[in-house]
């Protein structure tokens, strides 16, 4: 075992030795510059969640979905293991998420849904689809689980499994912080209103933007995310000039 252990450290000084240590560095730096950007890409309540009490933002189907777009990523997926009990309706299923660059495979990620979770045991799931909701749930999981890897943002973002809906989606998460956060102003609700009217900007394109924040009104929306929408108006303002 002593030597097995003193190998390894062999093995792991060779590799630190090898390094170029300039060239790590500027990687670390480009690493934190993209989390940055994804920081402020990203909407809070769509792309990811915030579960009261927890460290970490939970990062959701839409927001893994921009980060692949975002790195130029594909992702194929592979069912590794199933279980169909329809005779008792136990069903679980395990998903590998693979993400390629071109044609070259970059990381792996591992899903796992059965319909004894918690969530499903409600009288609201259909006993008759809950077999395709689980395989969905698994593979959106294994997404999540890849694009948290390859993106390095395990430091930024969780995969809060427990408080998602059949969906993907933290329903129950974002309806807590809304209760929890402080509503929009009416001086932000008024000059989102002016900024509208200075970039013509119609009621179903002002629906499209509302629409990342899960609001069909502006009243509906809390002061963080006024204040977000402000920032996006703007900027297409300066952009037109």
């Amino acid at each position: 075992m002593d030597k097995v252990i003193e190998y390894q450290t062999i093995q792991n000084q060779a590799i630190i030795d090898n390094l170029n240590i300039n060239q790590v560095h500027a990687t670390m730096q480009k690493i934190t510059q993209f989390q940055k950007v994804i920081q402020s890409t990203l909407h809070q309540n769509h792309d990811f969640g915030v579960v009261p009490g927890s460290s970490k933002p939970t990062l959701l189907k839409p927001g893994a979905e921009k980060i692949l777009m975002l790195l130029g990523l594909t992702s194929e997926y592979e069912l590794i293991e199933k279980v169909q009990d329809y005779e008792n309706g136990f069903f679980a299923f395990t998903v590998r998420c693979k993400l390629y660059k071109q044609d070259q495979l970059i990381t792996e990620g591992l899903g796992h849904c059965n319909s004894k979770e918690r969530k499903y045991q409600s009288e609201k799931v259909d006993p008759y689809t809950i077999a395709n909701t689980c395989l969905k749930m698994a593979k959106k999981r294994a997404q999540i689980d890849a694009t948290l890897t390859v993106a390095s943002l395990s430091d930024i973002f969780t995969q809060d499994i427990e408080d998602m809906d059949l969906e993907g989606n933290s329903v129950t998460q974002i309806s807590s912080m809304k209760r929890e956060m402080k509503p929009a102003s009416k001086s932000q609700i008024a000059y989102i209103q002016s900024m509208q009217k200075k970039l013509n900007i119609n009621d179903e394109q002002l629906q499209s933007m509302l629409a990342k924040y899960n609001v069909d009104a502006l009243e509906k929306l809390n002061s963080s995310e006024a204040s977000q929408l402000i920032t996006e108006l703007q900027n297409i303002k300066i952009e037109g000039q």
